[in-house]
């Protein structure tokens, strides 16, 4: 039996730019009369009310969703042309729907209704979210300054998008041919086959490198070549900046000044007093000072061992005649630190990790731990030859849902990272049907090579997981409320629990038997190279943790900062925060938040410490299996509490729900090596 949703998947092998847009317009005349009409009434009822509104956002997602992926994952000049005219559009629609007061009162009218106490807790609390975000958009704001909150919404996703367009055309424009191959000593004959094939695609002789991840990484962690890691290096770490060996045309600065100028007023308007207050709004943690507190907190437990570790790298350096340790040396080191202590490289791991036995073992994992089944879907049309689509049903054949994996960098059209996001949300039809949830999962692992199966680091291992893990936020939703389904309405800084709760099976000695054969023998990894891979999971990690706390005070400052934000200042809170917290400053030419997309172009503004706060709430939730001896019990309990419940109340009653208890940061501490440093 085919699975229902397919007829219900965007036609990717027929979707032109020019038609998209074409229809995107359609659609928001189409919901633009529809509202008019809906508000017409004089009474209103979940179902007259609430419904309607799903039909008209899931009518937009459906016409907009496509357009905005493709941006991401097959960015032609056309389909960016067509997402960069879309957008303006669809946000604009965006602040009228959040500003319309008729519609405020209408939803206001639900809660004061008698038939609102008789609501389910997650109708009761879609709308009283629905409320607190009408408050957010301006909805009680004085005419003027409700056109002048609109002003801002329309500039920032205009600014945003350019900044993610800037960071990714200043990657694209910058390569290094390199003619002789001594030049690439150190480095992997897998990465050196791969330059060389870029190489050969252009028309040219020689190896090409570029700054796509897997191409920098491959120089910057193996290179014996001083002088090729730091150009490397210092193109990277300025990219779309002021300096370094970039266009200026893709220089972010005039951008950042502006969205965080538009970002304080906008907070203002509300009557917040900066930013970060405004952020935390729909977030677990209560005030930006307890962020700041807990990040503090954190980073004093991790510092002692950050300096343990740097001065490792310093002797290490130090011996090989580098007597002045630079950011461009600290993952070379850092990797020959770790082939001699632990005995332990990516190269030795690779072979453990071809890319579709991981798959495979990834599914087995999920279908053992939340009773699901997982099987390829044949025929679906893809925007790639490389991608490929799956369904998930429950163990007695009930259809779940469906979802796209995209695995391997494509550096001409497709942005780098990895992501999930949403292709369809579940929830219950007016003819009373169900719509099932589909995703989509994008990495960007190194293509194979020669016929060979994609070798995966270990760190390309978790990156799957990860975003698997916000796919089954997403996918295992049994919310049937649209709004409140899947990933939304979760608070932001709980939205990475699931995607780094699944990390964890990554170093799980019974897990990584299941996939981890020698690509070629079919050996299993060997029980001392799992002990030496969990080793590597306390590797540098106070190093480690000082980088995210760093990023995440930063984040913090920004957006609480009350001078008139510029390159200059940006760059003077930076400095402050490093000097506190980092152990090792990098050169002065280093621009990382010019390329900071998570915070200046994505949805963590001021709320990039939710990495590491939800990292406290996974650690925890992991520990639950770890004192049960991993039973299925406890799989299906995760399933039920935090997968299936979505966004249907708020994330600490569902990790109590699972847990017994509020979260504690004692499992983060020993996972991650730090507890013996931090008593």
């Amino acid at each position: 039996m085919s699975a229902p949703f397919v007829s219900e998947l965007p036609a990717f092998d027929h979707l032109r730019p020019e038609d998209s847009a074409q229809a995107l317009e359609q659609v928001l005349s189409q919901n633009r009369e529809e509202l008019v009409s809906l508000l017409s009434r004089s009474e209103f009822r979940w179902e007259t009310l609430v419904e309607p509104l799903e039909e008209m956002g899931d009518r937009l997602s459906r016409s907009w969703g496509p357009i905005s992926h493709l941006f991401g994952v097959w960015s032609t000049p056309e389909w960016r042309a067509a997402y960069n005219a879309g957008l303006p559009k669809v946000t604009e629609y965006g602040v009228e729907v959040s500003q319309n007061e008729a519609l405020y009162r209408a939803y206001r009218s639900l809660a004061d209704s008698p038939a609102f106490a008789g609501y389910s807790p997650t109708r009761r609390k879609l709308v009283e979210d629905a409320l607190r975000d009408f408050q957010l958009s301006g909805i009680a704001l004085p005419p003027a300054q409700k056109e002048r909150f609109k002003a801002i919404s329309l500039r920032l996703s205009e600014l945003q998008a350019k900044f993610e367009e800037n960071v990714m055309d200043s990657v694209q424009a910058w390569q290094l041919l390199i003619a002789e191959e001594a030049e690439l000593d150190g480095m992997t004959e897998a990465a050196k086959t791969a330059a060389r094939a870029k190489a050969q695609a252009k028309g040219l002789e020689g190896w090409l490198l570029t700054l796509d991840f897997p191409s920098y990484d491959a120089v910057i962690t193996k290179s014996r070549n001083r002088a090729l890691r730091q150009k490397l290096y210092e193109a990277y770490a300025t990219r779309a900046s002021d300096v370094g060996p970039h266009a200026p045309g893709h220089d972010n600065s005039a951008l950042m000044s502006e969205i965080l100028a538009l970002r304080r007023e906008e907070a203002e308007l509300l009557g917040y007093a900066d930013y970060a207050e405004l952020s935390l709004a729909t977030k677990m943690a209560d005030s930006p000072a307890e962020v700041e507190q807990f990040l503090r907190e954190l980073a004093s437990k991790a510092r002692p061992r950050a300096l343990q570790e740097l001065e490792q790298l310093r002797q290490l350096a130090a011996a090989d005649g580098v007597a002045d340790l630079q950011a461009w040396d600290l993952a070379y080191y850092s990797e020959q630190l770790r082939e001699r202590t632990l005995g332990l490289s990516d190269e030795a791991l690779r072979p453990y990790f071809p890319f579709p036995q991981v798959l495979r073992g990834m599914f087995d994992l999920v279908e053992r731990l939340f009773g699901v089944r997982i099987a390829a879907l044949e025929g679906v049309p893809t925007w790639h030859p490389e991608v490929s689509v799956y369904s998930l049903a429950h163990a007695d054949g009930e259809w779940i849902g469906a979802f796209y994996l995209d695995p391997y960098s494509r550096p001409e059209t497709k942005r780098g990272g990895a992501w999930m996001d949403e292709c369809i949300g579940r929830r219950r039809l007016t003819a009373g049907s169900l719509q099932l949830p589909v995703a989509y999962l994008v990495c960007n692992f190194t293509p194979p090579q020669s016929g060979e199966p994609a070798l995966l680091t270990h760190d390309e291992v978790l990156t799957l997981f990860h975003e698997f893990g916000h796919g089954l936020h997403h996918l295992l939703t049994r919310v049937e409320e649209g709004a409140l389904a899947g990933i939304r309405g979760v608070e932001w800084d709980a939205v990475e629990l699931p995607s780094q709760f699944m990390e964890n099976w990554c170093y799980e000695p019974t897990t990584l038997k299941l996939f981890a054969r020698h690509w070629q023998t079919g050996e299993p990894m060997p029980d001392a190279m799992i002990e030496q891979l969990r080793a590597d999971r306390r590797f540098q990690s106070g190093l480690a943790t000082l980088r995210q706390v760093e990023f995440a005070l930063f984040d913090l400052s920004l957006h609480r900062d009350q001078q008139p934000p510029s390159s200059l200042r940006l760059l003077e809170l930076l400095n402050t925060i490093r000097d506190e917290v980092s152990v090792l400053k990098p050169p002065a030419l280093n621009r990382m938040p010019w390329s900071f997309g998570h915070i200046f172009a994505g949805g963590y503004a001021a709320g990039y410490y939710s990495y590491k706060w939800a990292e406290v709430l996974s650690s925890d939730a992991f520990a639950a299996f770890e004192e049960a001896g991993f039973t299925p019990e406890v799989g299906h309990r995760f399933r039920d509490a935090i997968l299936a419940a979505g966004g249907s109340r708020p994330a600490m009653g569902n990790f109590v729900e699972f847990r017994g208890r509020k979260p504690v940061v004692e499992p983060l501490l020993r996972h991650s090596g730090l507890l013996e440093s931090s008593e």
